[in-house]
Order: structure tokens, then sequence, then C-alpha cells
């Protein structure tokens, strides 16, 4: 029987063994320790926050693995093209 880690635990990431996790296994570990270093002050536009960070660089990833063809990431992404260039000049990539 496997346990389930609790989303306070640190997960191990052991780049020798191929066993991908999901992104958002890194996320709630990440926003965890993030809410976890606060020391008593309130968490401000949290959501905003995170949706940024995570944002950034995925357009990146995904301009990258297309060849900065805008069209292509625009579609892998979900995106329409026009979205995607708002994203990029938001973010400071265009």
């Amino acid at each position: 029987m496997n346990a389930s880690p609790k989303s306070a635990d640190i997960i191990p990431i052991d780049s020798k063994k191929n066993v991908p996790l999901p992104l958002s296994v890194y996320v709630r570990q990440t926003v965890d320790l993030y809410l976890s270093q606060l020391s008593g002050h309130d968490a401000v536009s949290l959501h905003a926050m995170v949706i940024s960070e995570v944002e950034k660089p995925l357009l990146e990833a995904a301009l990258t693995h297309f060849g900065h063809n805008q069209t292509k990431a625009a579609k892998a992404l979900g995106l329409s093209r026009s979205t995607l260039r708002k994203k990029l000049d938001q973010y400071g990539l265009s």
C-alpha cells in the first residue's frame, strides 16, 4: 500500500530517476513553503502572484520549444496569437 505524500511533506526530487511528478505537486510544495515563511504577515494577491510566477516561464518554455514561432506557441498554449502577444508584452518578453 502506497501512502500519498501530505501537502506539507517535501518531496525529494531525484534527477537520476525518471519519474515525472505532476506540476501541481511542485506548485503546492512551493506555495506551502511561501506561506510558511510569511512569519505572521498576511498574504496579499496570492492568486495573481502564483499565476504570474507560473505563466511567465510557461510562455518562455513554449516559445523556446517552438523556435519563437508565436503562432505555434499560441496554438499549443490554447491562446489566440493576439492574447499571446499581450501576455508577452505584460511579462516583458516581446
